[in-house]
């Protein structure tokens, strides 16, 4: 644990060279799958001429891991032959803990290193509902919605079930809701115990970030979508219909 009180809010930029100079004396550096992870270990291996793997799914070994290709057609074992290892894990992939870990945890203090870059503010979204890659049920809205003022169904349903908002990536680039609450390779991987999907077609990249859900409900009128093919759960019917049939049912 590096310990200042200059990181409450530290830039990328510093961020990745106090752990470049940490990591003189550790040999593995390990990351959730997480935006911000992303920024500070791609980073850190350039600093260190080191090449991160991302996305490690399964550990065979000290320097053999299993990662995800072609938004999770293919699965991929690389080795690493680098003397440290840099890497971002889904945690998705990995069960749950139930006791707490019992590495020795280590408080180190080092001098700030000099930045370009200034923390000016931070604004953080609101939400009583479950975040979104920890929520156990999520209802997620595609383009077959067809509008925002038709998306507000998704929040309605989501407040009836206690469930996270999700959406498709073509729901968020036709501006039915802000692309915090995409689901898929490009934004949040996530693995509910429940996984509603709401007119949505199932690209390849959606269908890569909630794959791993344990129960798969598709409410589509085309059986022949993708994500139909990968349901557990097909409702085969007028989506509106079946969504305001669920909000008011008691």
């Amino acid at each position: 644990v590096i310990v200042n009180d200059e990181l409450e809010h530290a830039c990328v930029e510093v961020a990745s060279g106090l752990i470049a100079e940490v990591m003189a004396d550790y040999e593995y550096l390990v990351a959730g799958s997480s935006t911000y992870s992303k920024n500070i270990v791609p980073r850190v291996g350039a600093i260190l001429d080191v090449q991160p793997i991302s996305d490690v799914c399964e550990i065979k070994s000290k320097n053999t891991f299993v990662r995800p290709l072609y938004a999770g057609n293919i699965m991929a074992t690389v080795e690493s032959s680098d003397a440290k290892i840099l890497m971002t894990v889904r945690s998705t992939s990995f069960e749950h803990s139930q006791d707490g870990g019992s590495a020795s945890i280590k408080e180190l203090s080092l001098t700030m290193p000099e930045s370009q870059s200034t923390f000016v503010s931070l604004q953080e979204s609101q939400s009583e509902r479950p975040e979104l890659t920890t929520a156990a049920r999520i209802v997620s809205g595609g383009r077959g919605l067809g509008s925002k003022e038709n998306f507000a169904l998704i929040d309605q349903l989501a407040d009836k079930l206690d469930a996270a908002v999700g959406a498709s990536r073509a729901a968020v680039d036709a501006g039915f809701i802000t692309n915090d609450y995409q689901v898929g390779q490009t934004g949040k991987v996530v693995a509910p115990k429940l996984y509603i999907a709401v007119g949505i077609s199932g690209a390849i990249q959606h269908l890569a970030g909630m794959k791993d859900s344990q129960v798969i409900v598709a409410i589509n009128n085309d059986p022949d979508a993708p994500m139909c093919r990968m349901a557990d759960l097909i409702w085969k019917t007028d989506l509106f219909g079946a969504m305001q049939e669920m909000i008011d049912h008691n």
